[in-house]
């Protein structure tokens, strides 16, 4: 197709970036064509397309990252690396136990080709195994917990503070009443009376996460408040759109980088309070492996052998900061005041 100087339009004011005019012209099926475009250009990107950017240039946040996704990997591959070192979480060796004391023969905990980590004294488990399955007791019960978490406080803050007034104070007072409840005394009297044959593990999640919710419901409340009076939302609702179709279509779609960035920085919350039930003997079952439970079982013996403590310690340590470098670098790439 020929096009002469007849056929470009510049009516209008100038459209481009510093004032440049932006050429088109009609194409043949109707369709504008984009002939000359302003040095340096580019497409407008969302805030989300902003966050991840800034989140890639964190190095400590990509660094957390690596990490988790190692830790990940482990937890959903145990049973296969497992049965490649030969050793089962629950199995017992105790012709590696020193008859006399019940610990392992050997420094750091009897550790050798076949026992890289050693053995746990007094019951002869392998040390490693117990690990790569706590990984994944831990990531189930705090990532579980963390989603209960926030579906319940971002759907029941949410409401609080698009319908104000009577349902607003209603669940304004609940998310008091459980702020002001001791959690973790309730949490160890109820494990406690719960039938025996009900999963622990869910157990945990529903007492994790079941007072864990109005931290973010009372932040999501405060930040619907804000939303519901911004101009979006008055134009849906002149649009004709109803309540309900305004807070799915255009409030829970703005909430999105806040909730993300809670995600993140509650998980290793959880994982702390997963070790700490298990360590006080009210979190799994045994002989499930849980890295407080190891904690626990090690105590007696870190004056003999630190090892026994500092292993399962490092494993939690390790996971705890990883996690909090990511939901730190989170934080920072979803606030637009940040200067990184």
């Amino acid at each position: 197709m020929t096009l002469d100087a007849n056929d470009i339009s510049l009516d209008g004011p100038p459209s481009g970036p510093g004032g440049a005019f932006v050429q088109t012209a009609p194409a043949p099926d109707g369709v504008l064509v984009d002939l000359v475009t302003a040095p340096g250009a580019r497409p407008t990107r969302g805030p989300t397309a902003i966050a991840m950017s800034r989140l890639r240039r964190d190095k400590g946040a990509i660094a957390g990252l690596v990490v988790i996704v190692f830790i990940v990997l482990v937890a959903i591959f145990a049973k296969q690396i497992t049965q490649l070192t030969g050793h089962g979480p629950n199995d017992v060796y105790p012709d590696v136990l020193n008859q006399d004391n019940g610990l392992p023969v050997g420094g750091f905990g009897g550790a050798n080709g076949d026992f890289p980590l050693g053995v746990e004294p007094g019951i002869g488990r392998d040390i490693l195994s117990r690990i790569i399955y706590g990984a994944r007791v831990s990531l189930v019960i705090s990532l579980g917990s963390t989603i209960l978490t926030i579906l319940l406080g971002g759907v029941i803050g949410a409401i609080a503070g698009f319908f104000p007034g009577k349902v607003d104070l209603v669940v304004s007072r609940l998310m008091d009443l459980l702020l002001a409840f001791p959690g973790l005394l309730f949490t160890i009297a109820l494990i406690g009376v719960v039938p025996d044959n009900f999963p622990r593990e869910l157990l945990i999640v529903l007492v994790l996460g079941g007072f864990g919710w109005p931290y973010i419901g009372r932040l999501v409340r405060t930040l619907v408040l804000s939303l519901r009076e911004r101009e979006f939302v008055e134009a849906a609702r002149v649009s004709g759109s109803g309540e309900w179709r305004i807070m799915v279509r255009e409030i829970l779609p703005n909430l999105s980088g806040p909730l993300l960035t809670y995600a993140t920085l509650v998980i290793p919350g959880y994982v702390v309070a997963e070790a700490g039930l298990s360590y006080l003997g009210v979190g799994v079952k045994p002989p499930t492996a849980s890295w407080g439970d190891m904690l626990a079982n090690a105590t007696p013996y870190y004056a003999v052998d630190a090892s026994f403590l500092a292993v399962p310690g490092l494993a939690l340590f390790f996971t705890v900061f990883a996690f909090n470098l990511l939901g730190d670098g989170v934080s920072e790439a979803f606030n637009p005041k940040s200067r990184r």
